[in-house]
């Protein structure tokens, strides 16, 4: 009943938009319109890889779709003040721009470390002694699970079973599993995925 009476409707793989209209957030426009010139993201390498790859496009179908490969690819994720500079670019809603990125699970909107680190819980890692190796690295990283290093390095995160548990207890970091675990060894694997010093 509710449905019918605001007429959302489920957004389909060809227009992942559909149904968004009249819930498009407010996009806050400049004084000078359209024209961002002396933004601070004109000054930003990134804005301006991000132009330039928009600048070479033609105007064709599925050029959205293009843009938002390019600009997590750049940016690592897809926040807010990024789709809003999409959509000015490519006169679009911020909706529009938003309903492609929330549709496709590619897409992301939060910030990924550059290395997840994702400890077994299952019942053969928590039998041997998860608890302690998460304990560890919590100890190690200083934050807690579900949280992400200060410099977005390492993130930490606990998974029911990662399918290993001949190995366990096992973490994963990044594609490469380490089992057999035990909390003394933790600070040693760390070291092999930290930030490389800058000379």
């Amino acid at each position: 009943m509710l449905n019918e009476e605001i007429n959302v409707e489920h957004p389909t793989v060809e227009h992942p938009t559909e149904g968004l209209r009249g819930f498009e957030p407010e996009i806050q426009e400049s004084s000078e319109g359209n024209c961002c010139c002396d933004s601070p993201k004109e000054q930003d390498p990134l804005y301006r890889k991000l132009d330039d790859f928009i600048d070479s496009l033609s105007d064709e179908d599925g050029v959205l779709i293009r843009v938002l490969h390019y600009a997590q690819n750049l940016f690592g994720y897809l926040p807010r003040e990024v789709q809003i500079h999409i959509g000015k670019r490519l006169g679009k809603s911020l909706a529009e721009v938003y309903g492609v990125v929330s549709f496709y699970h590619y897409f992301t909107t939060e910030q990924k470390a550059d290395y997840t680190i994702e400890a077994c819980m299952g019942t053969a890692c928590y039998v041997k002694g998860a608890s302690a190796i998460i304990s560890e690295l919590e100890k190690e990283l200083g934050i807690k699970v579900g949280q992400m290093t200060k410099d977005h390095h390492f993130g930490l995160k606990v998974s029911r079973c990662i399918g290993a548990c001949g190995l366990a207890p096992v973490m994963v970091i990044g594609k490469d599993i380490h089992g057999r675990l035990t909390p003394e060894m933790i600070p040693e694997i760390l070291k092999r995925y930290e930030k490389p010093k800058e000379s």
